[in-house]
This record gives C-alpha cells, structure tokens and sequence, in this order.
C-alpha cells in the first residue's frame, strides 16, 4: 500500500482523529503525493501563444512550491484536441496535466459528432486560472457607432453584414453565433487564419465586423483604425474602461470569456487535486502573477475543482445551444 493510499484510508475515521489527518495529509502533501518524478503540464497548442504563455508563468512557481519539476510540453493539433486526449488517457496519478481552453474544454467537443472527448467525465478540474475579454469591432467607415446602431443596421439589410473571426469553431466566432442567437440578427461568419489577417481584411472593408481577443486588438483599437464597440465579459476590462460591455449596449445576459484552465486526468484521487488547487490558487494571488498576466491581457482567477467543473458543464450547455441554433459543426 502506498503511502497516498495509506493517508487516505487514515484519514477516513470520523472526529478528531480524521481532523488530525487531514491537517498531517495537507502538511506533508507537497513532498509526498508526487514522488520523484516530474509533473508535465501539457499545451494543446503551438508555443508563443496566449494558452502556451500562462502555463509557462506558472509552472516554475508550481515546481517552487512541490519541489519537484514542473515542465510544459506542447502537443498541438486538431484545435486543441490531440493534447487533450494524451491528457485523458494519461495516469490519474497528477504528474500529467492539461493547460485547457475554451476551445479545447468549451467549443470543440460539441461541435465535433462524435465528441473526440467529454471535458468534464474525462478529466478532474483543478482551478480555472485566468480569463480574457473578446471585442466586436467594426471597420471605421461602418455606419454604426455602438452595439445597436450595428443591430438595428443587420436587421434592416439582413445576410449583408459580415463577421470576421480568428477561425471557425474559436471563441471569437462562437462569440458572434452568440451575438446572432441574442440579438436575433442575421450577420455572415468568415473564418481566417489568426487574428493578424482577420484585421487587416477588416481595415480594408473587405468584411465590416469582425471578433478578436482583446489584446491583440488593442494596438489597432488605439491607433484608430478600428472601431471597438463592445467587449464580450459582463464587466469592462480594466485595461480599456472606455470600452462598453455587451450588457451596457443593450444585450442582456450576454457574456462570453476566453478561458484558461488547469486539469487532470479523471479518477486523480482527491488530495492530488487538492494539493495543486491549493498551490495554483495562492501563485495566482501573487503580485507578480497578476501584474504578469494583466501584461499579457488577462486576469487571473482561482476557484475550486468544484466551481470549475460547474463552469465547464456550464459552458458546455451555452455553446451546445449556439451550435445547434446556428448549425455549427466541425468535421
């Protein structure tokens, strides 16, 4: 019997003695749930990107507070599915880990027939970590000013008025289906390839709309040479204020945000979990983690495996909806 297991079953007796254990279970889980091997947090994205980043923030932290060593492998593919399923069928043992998305834990897995995987029954939520505002912009001669004027224009010339997107099946893009199914609009999806060529299409006129993470959109924003009408979170982003949110343009209940997590492997026993929830949570507390992040457009969070696998059964329920709505589907 393993020392974890032992713990585990030490820890079971009720009163002062399991009160006791837990209290032991939690001093010594840094140096005794994870053996010598080192942790990997998997990326199922390229390197340089905004998911790769934060994990990369993190882990050397994550390995100062286990003592153990923690690297970041990036396994791209498949918009995020390839390195989620390594992840799902790696050992419960918490020395393999996924760096999700909304993508990759949100999007892809109901709009793809069958699910190349289930974000919640195959893996065990550790703590939503950070979160990062989308933008509707408009291209500067689009006669709409704000988020109704642009409304009540798609209304009046319905199936004119076209929306640029990072790519098919992104946040950005399941952001406008969201904005078509709220707003009851009819507005034309085009997908690019990154958010670079997405913009310069909509500086030069040839799409009128378009969807971006915030912070890429924010030399553009401030250079004038795109409009931003609204940002997709329920509150304004600290780094833009003069940016209005969905809500204050008139779309109730709209919210939308690009989000990053942390999770293992389903059936990971509880105090491996915990162990990682607990040291994630107080690096994402630090002052350098939230200067950090903020730097690269995002806020940190830090919640609970419970409040996390909400959020992600949550977020399931509001893109499955948006995509049988709208129709969308990946091959």
């Amino acid at each position: 019997m393993t020392l974890l297991n032992k713990m585990i079953k030490a820890c079971s007796f009720k009163g002062m003695i399991g009160l006791i254990c837990i209290s032991f279970s939690t001093a010594i889980s840094a140096q005794q749930l994870f053996g010598d091997r080192p942790i990997r947090i998997v990326v199922p994205y390229p390197a340089g990107g905004t998911t790769d980043l934060l994990a990369r923030a993190i882990a050397p932290r994550l390995g100062d507070r286990l003592g153990r060593t923690v690297v970041v492998e990036n396994k791209p593919g498949a918009g995020g599915v390839i390195g989620s399923q390594i992840v799902a069928k790696s050992p419960p043992d918490g020395h393999t880990l996924i760096f999700a998305s909304i993508a990759s834990h949100g999007i892809i897995p109901v709009l793809q027939t069958p699910a190349p995987y289930d974000p919640v029954k195959d893996f065990s939520p550790v703590t939503l970590v950070a979160s990062t505002p989308n933008v509707l912009l408009a291209n500067i001669n689009l006669p709409a000013q704000n988020v109704q004027e642009l409304i009540a224009l798609a209304k009046a010339k319905p199936g004119t008025i076209h929306f640029g997107s990072t790519s098919h099946g992104g946040s950005p893009h399941m952001s406008g289906e969201l904005l078509k199914t709220m707003a009851g609009i009819d507005i034309v999806h085009v997908p690019y390839k990154g958010g670079s060529p997405m913009l310069i299409d909509l500086m030069g006129g040839q799409v009128q709309t378009g969807i971006d993470n915030l912070p890429s959109s924010m030399t553009y924003i401030r250079s004038g040479k795109v409009k931003a009408l609204a940002v997709t979170t329920s509150k304004r982003w600290p780094g833009a204020p003069e940016i209005p949110t969905m809500i204050e343009a008139g779309v109730v209940g709209y919210d939308v945000s690009a989000w990053f997590g942390l999770l293992a492997p389903a059936d990971t026993p509880k105090p491996v979990i915990d162990a990682l929830n607990s040291n994630v949570v107080a690096i994402l507390r630090t002052p350098e983690i939230t200067k950090q992040f903020f730097e690269l457009g995002a806020e940190p969070v830090g919640d609970t495996p419970a409040e996390f696998a909400r959020f992600i059964q949550e977020e399931g329920v509001k893109w499955n909806k948006v995509a049988r709505t709208n129709n969308i589907k990946l091959e």
